[in-house]
């Protein structure tokens, strides 16, 4: 009579018991930080380019900086290239835009250039489908950056 040879089994601790116990704690603690960083990912907003939109003027430049189809904080800068004698005063602002409608332009207030440069920010709601642009008004006249979307 013969006797069957014994089965080999692979290498690692028993199936029961505490090791047991310790190894599917780690592989839980395991897959609940790699969801909470895959949902982390997902939550986090892609950044928008900078600037966000600008408009080439006669005598400078106007932009507007924010993140693009989210609310938050925007910042419009007026920017004189050629030296001008004195100050100006204008207001800077915004106007948003979506397939439905355009909104008149919201401002961030006036003030005067100092150094040929002005710069006002302020919070601005925005929902994730709409676009948005820079507005100048100097003497009646207004001036606009390119549209920006999100």
């Amino acid at each position: 009579m013969t006797v069957p040879a014994p089965r080999r089994t692979a290498a690692g601790p028993p199936a029961t018991g505490p090791d047991r116990r310790r190894r599917t704690g780690r592989a839980a603690a395991a897959v609940a930080v790699l969801g909470v960083l895959a949902a982390t990912a997902a939550a986090v907003p892609s950044a928008p380019a900078a600037p966000t939109g600008c408009g080439v003027l006669l005598l400078g430049r106007l932009c507007l900086r924010g993140p693009v189809g989210a609310t938050g904080v925007y910042t419009a800068v007026y920017r004189r290239d050629a030296p001008a004698p004195g100050e100006i005063s204008v207001r800077l602002g915004y106007q948003r835009k979506n397939s439905r409608i355009t909104a008149f332009p919201g401002w961030l207030g006036a003030g005067r250039t100092r150094g040929g440069v002005l710069r006002l920010s302020g919070r601005v709601e925005m929902l994730p489908d709409e676009c948005i642009r820079g507005v100048m008004e100097h003497a009646a006249t207004v001036f606009v950056t390119k549209w920006s979307c999100g």
